[in-house]
């Protein structure tokens, strides 16, 4: 399974909510649900988005973790 590592990358990188969603371009609404939500199934052009903003490799967004039994 794959959880995303949006929050950790943006705090890491003094972004908030509010700055990355203007620095994405992704509407706020969206980052609220990514941050509180590490399994929220969002569009690969979204993170591609995401990514850039945070100036990371797009696949460092992603974390592979165990399925729960």
């Amino acid at each position: 399974m794959l959880k995303l590592r949006v929050k950790e990358l943006a705090i890491a990188r003094g972004f908030n909510q509010s700055t990355l969603s203007r620095a994405s371009d992704v509407p706020l609404d969206t980052i609220r649900r990514v941050w509180r939500n590490p399994y929220y199934e969002v569009r690969l052009s979204t993170l591609n988005r995401i990514a850039k903003a945070l100036n990371v490799d797009p696949r460092e967004l992603f974390e592979s973790v165990p399925d729960a039994p």
